[in-house]
């Protein structure tokens, strides 16, 4: 009997689990070892600040999901992996052992490598559901005196669809309550270009979103490297197309959110193990999901090594969504089960991407399949039905999770929600 121990509890790590059992069923145990005792539903993280959800809203208890689905739950923060002796040390000093890792940890929420960044110097983020929480406090008094807003992501990041999320929601709720115009708001990215998305643009994102932020009166500066945030004031610098210093901001605002960047998460990324991470501490792997040199050691979602999808002046990472990561849950939780009856895994992840961005009271979608460009198909669209299919999907998807029921949630929404059946009827 081989033991499969999970790493992480979250988009991917939870679905994870309970395809893998699934897969396994009783002649393998499965195991999932969290940092916390609840699921999190990260997409709906930027409505928590203006209070259209409390965080208690988006948060799964997960002890006794796992205990009917016949997973073992261990909630307790890792120290560090050791892939040498397959072996993980938790924060209590104690040892797991394992014959297939899973790492699905998500990422470090690299704050530190800006003065000022984050919840503990001067922005708010709603990159973690706690840390929402901590912004709606910052917004409450913000609306007791407001003023100029600045909301972005900085250089290195690579999930830039809550920043417009935010921007949006935030525009919507000052609207509703008649404060919109104390409010001047600037959109600070290190996109080449409105849009991007990390993706290059998908269909006419770039028109789509330049058009939204124009008819907000919102002002946007690509480009743009963040040197350092002090109270009430960003400072940065816009580069040109060769990256070189073209022009230097200062960006005053009462209240601001910056999505920072990423890097694989401490008990990881310290590992003294050759060929585990790269620089980064993001966790290489193969076609498979597999790690290129501990081959019994696979990775999933936010926290595995993707190269950006195109040189552009400021460092842009290429975004892990919810339709890639269930792709790789699938692909991973089958090619385990190969290799437990004695065969060589086959299974690849597709890595489509969709998005539902939420703009308050409309929003934007966009589907590239493949994610990474040249792509078969690139669609986008808007309108007042994207809000409303992302409540829907949220209210769906945590279901699910409450039944401990694992199935293709972003495909379903790629293919039905959308209306995109032809896609699947064209091979695409």
């Amino acid at each position: 009997m081989a033991r499969i121990v999970i790493l992480g509890a979250g988009i991917g790590g939870v679905p994870m689990a309970f395809e893998m059992k699934e897969m396994v069923g009783k002649k393998h145990d499965v195991t999932v070892v969290s940092d916390t005792p609840t699921f999190h539903f990260v997409p709906s993280n930027p409505w928590i600040p203006p209070k259209w959800r409390k965080p208690e809203d988006l948060k799964i208890e997960l002890a006794p999901i796992m205990e009917k689905k016949g997973i073992e739950f261990i909630q307790k923060p890792a120290k560090k992996v050791d892939p040498v002796n397959n072996q993980i040390q938790l924060d209590d000093h104690s040892i797991i052992s394992y014959d297939f890792l899973i790492i699905a940890t998500g990422p470090r929420l690299a704050f530190d490598e800006i003065p000022g960044l984050g919840p503990d110097g001067y922005t708010s983020s709603v990159c973690h559901v706690d840390h929402a929480a901590i912004a709606a406090e910052d917004l409450d008094q913000f609306m007791e005196n407001p003023g100029p807003v600045v909301v972005g992501a900085v250089q290195g990041a690579s999930c830039f669809g809550p920043a417009y999320e935010y921007l949006m929601v935030l525009e919507t709720e000052l609207r509703k309550r008649k404060i919109r115009n104390k409010v001047p708001m600037t959109f600070i990215t290190s996109e080449p270009y409105i849009g991007h998305l990390g993706l290059g643009g998908v269909g006419d994102t770039k028109g789509i979103l330049e058009s939204a932020l124009r008819d907000k009166t919102i002002k946007w500066i690509t480009n743009a490297k963040i040197d350092k945030i002090e109270p009430g004031l960003i400072f940065a610098t816009e580069v040109d197309e060769e990256g070189k210093d073209k022009k230097k901001h200062e960006l005053p605002f009462i209240h601001s959110m910056m999505l920072p960047a990423f890097t694989g998460v401490d008990a990881v990324r310290h590992v003294n193990a050759e060929g585990l991470v790269n620089a980064r501490g993001f966790v290489l792997v193969d076609e498979y999901q597999r790690n290129t040199t501990f081959k019994n050691i696979y990775s999933v979602g936010v926290c595995i090594a993707i190269p950006p999808v195109e040189k552009t002046p400021l460092p842009v990472g290429a975004p892990k969504t919810g339709f890639m990561i269930e792709s790789m849950v699938t692909a991973t939780a089958h090619n385990i089960a190969e290799e437990l009856a004695g065969q060589e895994p086959t299974h690849k992840a597709t890595w489509n991407a969709l998005c539902l961005a939420d703009f308050g009271d409309s929003g934007v979608a966009f589907l590239a399949m493949p994610q990474i460009p040249p792509r078969n198909t690139t669609w986008s669209s808007e309108g007042k039905w994207v809000h409303l299919a992302k409540v829907g999907f949220e209210k769906y998807f945590m279901h699910k999770i409450r039944k401990g029921v694992s199935e293709p949630y972003y495909e379903k929404l790629a293919l039905k929600l959308l209306g995109v059946t032809r896609l699947k009827e064209k091979g695409e």
